[in-house]
């Protein structure tokens, strides 16, 4: 029997809502670069392997952090 685990990385949309990210998933991730295109109090967008990206509220800086964690816990 093989079984396969993951684990999501949450972080928060702008609604404060709860996004669930695969890190595996996670290809790039940057700070806005204009402001008005996005809701207020975005502070990262994080890129995933099918071309879509997640507005964040977390910081990059923090968002790093928390993937590198994700990818160490395994």
């Amino acid at each position: 029997m093989i079984i396969l685990t993951f684990q999501l990385l949450q972080l928060h949309g702008p609604q404060d809502q709860l996004i669930d990210i695969n890190p595996d998933q996670v290809v790039s991730f940057r700070k806005p670069r204009a402001e008005g295109h996005f809701p207020k109090g975005i502070r990262c967008l994080v890129s995933t392997v099918d071309g879509k990206f997640s507005t964040v509220t977390e910081d990059c800086e923090t968002v790093r952090a928390r993937l590198e964690a994700a990818k160490n816990a395994r």
